[in-house]
């Protein structure tokens, strides 16, 4: 009787690949904490939209390129497989 073995596994094991989340599209992130940071942007009352000052409406504007960064940062560095 021949002893049949199962053929081998021809992908690395898991447990000896390194894998980092070090990419350099992760600086993209950095945009959204240090723009809001900048209060000389937005210390103003005018220019006023539909009658909110500046500081509101910039304060959402601020929260949509948040969400725009991580969008962005998120599908550039996804694994695909």
């Amino acid at each position: 009787m021949s002893s049949t073995q199962p053929p081998e596994d021809p992908r690395p094991d898991r447990s000896t690949v390194q894998q980092t989340d070090r990419s350099p599209w992760n600086w993209v992130l950095l945009i959204p904490i240090v723009i809001p940071l900048s209060t000389p942007l937005f210390n103003h009352e005018t220019p006023a939209l539909f009658g909110f000052p500046l500081f509101y409406w910039l304060q959402l504007l601020f929260v949509l390129l948040g969400v725009g960064c991580t969008a962005l940062v998120y599908n550039r560095t996804r694994r695909r497989g």
